[in-house]
């Protein structure tokens, strides 16, 4: 009964994500732990908005195929290296939203506090670094940084979420796409206000005492602890060279090329143009 539930989740996700826009042709892969030693994933080359039951395999944790016909995904490593570094995780995610990935191919971290929903729900995104897809590299990357996120950024590929289960780990790709278009639409308003520390400190607090969720390694100064850094950038770093709250602006280089300062405006132009045109296709004006 519990099989049958978590492949109708898988099914209903995967038609999900397909619909969004989240993947294209046959992109993306699903999976849930159902046991020990029992995985349910889906397959390779088969579109995910159009899989039944029978497409779904069952591997073991060596990633031995134990029911199927069909091939398991190429990422199938990723999936089981998270499994074996988080034994808390029930069902794994990966897709290509757009807004999401473009901060993953610009190698830009979305790790500014701006939104009380996205630490309710995510904590900290982190990016893993760029994997060659189906090789070790991936499960590598994601090893050193799942153990202190339910979402991550992939450089140069996508994104990743785990849950407790697979509508779980689905919700929390829509709020990492979520997030990610409107801190875009919030840079180029000018920037987001980043939360201060006390504001921050207090949300992780909610997350912990009201969402019984993990803080993962967020630092509480009250406490002692520090801050990881591991593949976090400032936010200088981000797009529009917006900084976060008491940081300190980078000085003003006056030798920077005029015909740089050109280009790049040029760039921002287009950007905003075509964010513009996507806000109006979603009707959100």
């Amino acid at each position: 009964m519990i099989e049958f539930r978590v492949k109708q989740d898988i099914i209903e996700v995967g038609k999900r994500m397909y619909d969004k826009g989240f993947v294209a042709s046959n992109d993306g892969n699903i999976s849930a732990r159902i046991s020990e030693d029992r995985i349910i994933i889906t397959p390779t080359g088969v579109s995910k908005g159009y899989m039944s039951e029978y497409d779904l395999i069952t591997v073991d944790m060596q990633g031995n195929v134990v029911y199927g016909d069909k091939k398991p995904s190429s990422e199938i490593k990723m999936h089981l290296a998270v499994y074996r570094k988080r034994p808390d995780v029930k069902a794994i995610v990966h897709a290509h939203p757009p807004a999401a990935t473009a901060f993953a191919v610009a190698n830009k971290n979305l790790d500014k506090i701006t939104l009380p929903e996205v630490v309710f729900s995510l904590g900290n995104i982190a990016m893993a670094e760029y994997g060659t897809p189906s090789t070790d590299k991936i499960p590598m990357a994601v090893e050193k940084c799942i153990d202190r996120s339910d979402a991550l950024l992939l450089a140069n590929h996508g994104a990743l979420t785990v849950g407790g289960d697979v509508m779980d780990a689905y919700y929390k790709m829509e709020t990492l796409e979520h997030f990610a278009k409107i801190s875009l639409y919030a840079r180029l308003l000018g920037g987001e206000r980043v939360l201060d520390e006390e504001e921050t400190r207090e949300l992780f607090r909610v997350r912990k005492e009201v969402y019984g969720r993990d803080n993962f390694l967020y630092a509480d100064k009250d406490t002692g602890d520090t801050e990881s850094t591991d593949n976090r950038g400032s936010a200088s770093d981000q797009i529009g060279g917006d900084v976060g709250a008491g940081e300190q602006s980078p000085p003003d280089n006056k030798s920077e090329p005029m015909v740089r300062s050109t280009v790049i405006g040029h760039v921002e132009d287009a950007v905003k143009r075509l964010v513009m045109e996507e806000i109006k296709k979603s009707s959100l004006f």
